[in-house]
């Protein structure tokens, strides 16, 4: 069961997740191939004055959006690249964003480190 954390920074990324994140959870368990129910969706807008760069004045058509995949058994090699590559048009085409501003991290194997109602995911 994927969870997906997604932090988009800019002005009203309060009205954008309220929006979009039903659309995103649809189209992201599409992308990762998850039966329904199975991706949930977390959104975590953070405001254009709550992130910075060193040097650098960030002009509202470059802010970026952060996401973190947490998986059970992430894919690794050529599938990881695939789904990152995946993930990111997904979310890109989601938010209306270009996908070089959308950044994927993988959190380390849930498995063993992940309960759902006190039950430990193996």
């Amino acid at each position: 069961m994927p969870i997906v954390d997604i932090e988009p920074v800019g002005a009203n990324t309060e009205e954008v997740a309220a929006a979009r994140t039903q659309a995103l959870a649809d189209a992201l368990g599409a992308a990762l191939g998850s039966a329904p129910g199975q991706t949930w969706v977390r959104m975590h807008p953070l405001p254009h004055a709550a992130y910075a760069e060193n040097g650098a004045a960030l002009l509202p058509d470059a802010l970026p959006v952060f996401v973190t995949i947490r998986k059970a058994h992430p894919p690794s090699g050529a599938a990881l690249e695939r789904e990152a590559r995946s993930v990111t048009e997904t979310v890109a085409r989601s938010l209306g964003r270009p996908a070089t501003l959308v950044h994927v991290e993988y959190a380390p194997p849930a498995a063993g480190r992940q309960a759902f109602g006190g039950v430990l995911v193996e």
